[in-house]
């Protein structure tokens, strides 16, 4: 039997106000409103129990089944942005069949990688939170962004970091490098929506808004 995860953002109140909202209002916001990040949680935690299941049931262990699972809401997040259930095209009526039909095609469409490397943890960063720090990496500017990726992707020290960088002819000391580290991460930071701070990162959202009112 499949242990499906529980997620305790399902249980912020953030999430729970979005109860009494149908899959169509929920689908409509999220395309509404692209600056709030609590439409595309408030769907994943309606939905996470019935994709985990799919996707469970046909992976060979629980570290694929996180991975693959990752995988299939980052593309969902993607595709539903311009989704239109109206759409002849779509071949689904409803949200719930819609999610059921891209699950099944993620599944057969991806190649399940060896365990040993899967770099990805859901307790550190379960699938919403992970689109939206994907989202807001892309807005940071580029040499802070790998320096991030590599820190806190591959888990780089800095001074292994120095040295890459400075073969490829960026000049950075390893003191540089823990700098940057510490502004890539507030650059993040700034650039998630404010909801996903608020369910998230709730200490880095207070410090956000002192300084704003500091400006």
């Amino acid at each position: 039997m499949v242990q499906i995860p529980s997620f305790p953002e399902a249980n912020h109140p953030l999430i729970q106000s979005l109860n009494h909202y149908s899959d169509l209002d929920l689908l409509t916001l999220f395309q509404r409103y692209p600056e709030q990040g609590k439409y595309f949680t408030g769907i994943f935690c309606r939905y996470s129990p019935i994709i985990y299941s799919l996707i469970g049931n046909s992976a060979r262990s629980p570290v694929q089944a996180d991975y693959i699972f990752a995988l299939t809401w980052r593309h969902i997040f993607h595709e539903m942005r311009g989704l239109n259930l109206r759409d002849e095209n779509t071949n689904a009526d409803t949200l719930q069949n819609w999610l059921i039909n891209t699950t099944a095609m993620c599944i057969n469409g991806t190649e399940m990688p060896p365990v040993e490397s899967i770099n990805y943890n859901i307790k550190e960063a379960t699938p919403p939170l992970w689109c939206y720090l994907e989202q807001a990496l892309e807005l940071i500017p580029p040499l802070a962004r790998l320096i991030l990726v590599m820190a806190d992707n591959y888990h780089w020290s800095p001074t292994r970091i120095s040295a890459y960088l400075q073969a490829e002819g960026e000049n950075l000391s390893t003191e540089d490098v823990e700098y940057w580290i510490q502004q890539g991460r507030q650059f993040v930071i700034n650039e998630l929506p404010e909801d996903i701070c608020e369910l998230y990162f709730p200490e880095a959202l207070a410090s956000r808004e002192d300084l704003l009112d500091a400006v």
